[in-house]
């Protein structure tokens, strides 16, 4: 058994410093609240709504793995339920990504309730005009607690995470106006679920996730252990490949479970998570509670290619599978708090001044 979740939204040609208008800011705190709390949800925005599928309610247990969607206002801070996903099942570790002004809506796993967990192969296409949802191709390799990248306003580009027994290194790449799916080089890290990263033009920054640890005699039992690496790559025009290149064994960026997102073509943002990977209920595998990063880590590249970290302070908080960029504030939505407890906040942290 394995226990997972991971984040990330991406959005682009947004700079770090430029501030929008006094009355355009987004206020800082809790700007909404979702009619039921809720973790390990996958969340994209269209316009000034945020939508939520899928995730966890509040006794955190198998029972309370859900299908609910919601969508919230940001402007006018109100939440409201939508028609959940179509076939009704559960589910955690499921990513989304707006795109073409529709949500994509990839995998997660099921839950049984002798803690079985299934990957899920489903793609489910939300259409916000009329809140409908559609069936795309399904993921050759179904994986959960993966990063899903938009790319070239047609590619949705799927990378590592979780399939069904173990973690697989795969890289599966939708194109969405012919519906398939095709396969490219796989990622070169050891393979992950759990991570989080984001994507600015042709360049992508992914960092952290778990991975796997074989058993060392006497021990029989395999282990899971918090990547500290971070990758950069650069995928081609016609997304056949990425140039992948490593930036380091101890990036401040690596943490479990956490929001991801580009804020121009050399700022990536991640925030939240934690350091101890945890089961879907916020507890450790060493049975230890997981305590959330109260911090951004702000991942800056400079005109050689290289990376450059800094940490800002910042409310904590774990379990998000993704944040949005609005009014100059990234937010989140839902997820846990110190003491592993799940929140229905809408959350909104104004970014801070690029350096």
């Amino acid at each position: 058994m394995r226990f997972s979740i991971s984040l990330m939204a991406a959005l682009t040609s947004l700079l770090l410093g430029c501030a929008a208008p006094a009355q355009m800011q987004a206020p800082a705190g809790v700007i909404a609240h979702l009619p039921k709390a809720l973790s390990n949800t996958a969340v994209a925005r269209i316009d000034d709504i945020l939508y939520a599928f899928s995730g966890l309610h509040k006794d955190k247990t198998w029972r309370d793995v859900t299908a609910d969607a919601y969508a919230c206002n940001l402007a006018g801070g109100v939440c409201r339920t939508i028609a959940p996903l179509p076939d009704g099942v559960g589910r955690l570790a499921a990513n989304a990504v707006a795109h073409g002004g529709k949500i994509y809506i990839f995998g997660g796993y099921s839950v049984a309730k002798d803690g079985t967990e299934k990957s899920m192969p489903e793609v489910w296409v939300f259409d916000p005009r009329d809140e409908t949802y559609a069936r795309a191709a399904d993921m050759p390799v179904p994986v959960d607690d993966a990063v899903v990248l938009g790319f070239a306003d047609r590619y949705l580009v799927l990378i590592s995470g979780w399939h069904d027994h173990d973690n697989v290194a795969d890289v599966q790449v939708l194109d969405t106006e012919e519906n398939r799916w095709f396969a490219i080089n796989a990622y070169p890290g050891a393979p992950v679920f759990g991570h989080a990263g984001a994507i600015s033009g042709n360049r992508l920054l992914i960092c952290g996730g778990v991975k796997v640890v074989p058993p060392t005699p006497p021990a029989t039992r395999r282990s899971f252990v918090l990547s500290k690496s971070c990758w950069t790559g650069i995928i081609s025009e016609d997304a056949q490949s990425i140039d992948w290149k490593k930036t380091g064994d101890t990036a401040p960026g690596a943490a479990y479970r956490r929001a991801a997102i580009a804020l121009s073509d050399r700022d990536f943002l991640f925030y939240g998570g934690a350091l101890n990977p945890y089961n879907y209920d916020g507890i450790g595998y060493d049975g230890v509670p997981s305590v959330p990063l109260g911090r951004m880590d702000i991942a800056s590249f400079g005109e050689d290619g290289e990376v450059q970290w800094r940490q800002v302070e910042a409310p904590a908080g774990m379990d998000y599978r993704g944040g949005v960029l609005w009014r100059g504030a990234l937010v989140t939505l839902g997820g846990m708090d110190e003491t592993q407890t799940v929140v229905d906040a809408m959350r909104a942290m104004p970014l801070p001044p690029r350096q």
